[in-house]
């Protein structure tokens, strides 16, 4: 009975040591056989600023709470700030068409739950007007009821 307890707890002991020799061994040579083609080069960004955004504030069920103003800036790849800055009359559209269908006062007593929902807004407008990958990510730097 004691030699299958020690048998069982050898067997257990070897395969995490062998389990953790294999983990080990492909995280240290993996990254070496792979090389430069697992990690894509990194791309110098700008911040574009879009401006002040009057957002409408939707509840769930389609009413409208009031307005907010928020600030924005987006983030492309250096170089075609100029090309993003040009279409920003179309941005603020799409973003404007956007919050209306957006239940974005899904907060306590018709608050806003969070930044990530202008976030949000944003990033979907700007892969309708800029294309999807044009805008790598929005960065809202002020949120304020009006």
């Amino acid at each position: 009975m004691i030699k299958r307890i020690a048998i069982g707890l050898a067997a257990v002991l070897a395969g995490l040591g062998i389990g953790g020799a294999g983990a080990w061994g492909a995280a240290h040579f993996l990254p070496q056989l792979v090389g430069a083609h697992a990690r894509p080069a990194p791309v110098e960004t700008e911040f574009v600023p879009v401006g002040e955004v009057l957002a409408p504030l939707v509840s769930a069920d389609g009413r409208l709470s009031g307005y907010v103003t928020f600030e924005c800036q987006l983030e492309v790849p250096k170089g075609s700030g100029e090309q993003v800055g040009a279409k920003l009359p179309l941005l603020l559209n799409a973003v404007n068409l956007r919050t209306y269908r957006t239940p974005l006062a899904s907060g306590p007593d018709g608050l806003v739950p969070g930044l990530d929902a202008f976030r949000k807004v944003v990033m979907e407008a700007a892969a309708e007007v800029y294309g999807k990958g044009a805008v790598r990510s929005v960065a809202v730097t002020r949120a304020s009821p009006s």
